[in-house]
């Protein structure tokens, strides 16, 4: 039994598909997502082998959300699209997976078939961005996309991934690695990351280091990571 999420803005959308998943057999419809941020929480969180993504959705797009998740548990992608002939020809170019709506349920078995053959995640970095301008982020139950101009750090502890802007906390499912890979934030210590531009100045310690922010926010600078720091100050 292949696991599957569906994510898509729209409700009806997202019930066609299901319904025809249900029909096929061997596929275990796992959960569905109305946008890219309770998508990401979702994949992270149920693990699961396929998921069915809507392209065009608002704020965070399916392709901006591929380039959020972490490359060593990507999920197998199937881009659900309503795209021109031109960008559909682009697909097909690249072989990657698509369906085209409203899914014909002979495509989606064609489709099915050849995932059945080989469920490996297809390599996708040439429609990815390489860098994320915003970060998809939650308060309680509200969800917020958050400007990366306005993040000051970003650390981590036993609840979570939090992301302290100018003027709030919040906590994002992203992980450290995948914001330091595809943000211009720089690891400070195993634990933390920090933007270039609050960095004040840094204080050297017996144990490490300290950045001090604009905003007089100390953050810890392991030995680890000094020299990356300090190289943002032109210091090798």
């Amino acid at each position: 039994m292949i696991t599957c999420l569906v994510v898509d803005d729209e409700p009806y959308a997202r019930e066609e598909l299901v319904e025809l998943l249900d029909k096929a057999g061997n596929i275990e419809v796992i959960g569905e997502c109305s946008n890219a941020i309770e998508a990401l929480s979702t994949i992270n969180k149920l693990k699961p082998q396929l998921v069915f993504l809507d392209i065009q959705m608002p704020r965070i797009s399916g392709i901006e959300l591929i380039a959020m998740l972490d490359p060593e548990t990507m999920p197998r992608i199937v881009f659900s699209t309503a795209y021109d002939e031109y960008a559909i020809k682009a697909f097909e170019h690249h072989a990657y997976d698509y369906l085209l709506k409203p899914v014909e349920e002979e495509r989606l078995a064609k489709t099915l078939n050849r995932i059945r053959v080989d469920l490996r995640p297809q390599m996708l970095q040439d429609i990815t961005p390489q860098q994320l301008t915003h970060l998809p982020c939650y308060i309680g139950n509200r969800l917020k996309v958050i400007p990366l101009a306005n993040v000051e750090y970003v650390f981590s502890d036993l609840s979570g991934i939090h992301v302290a802007t100018t003027n709030e906390y919040v906590h994002t499912q992203l992980t450290l690695k995948v914001l330091e890979q595809k943000t211009p934030l720089v690891r400070s210590h195993r634990q933390y990351l920090v933007s270039r531009d609050t960095i004040a100045e840094i204080t050297l310690l017996e144990t490490g280091a300290e950045v001090i922010t604009h905003s007089g926010t100390k953050i810890p600078v392991s030995r680890r990571y000094l020299r990356s720091v300090k190289q943002v100050f032109g210091y090798a």
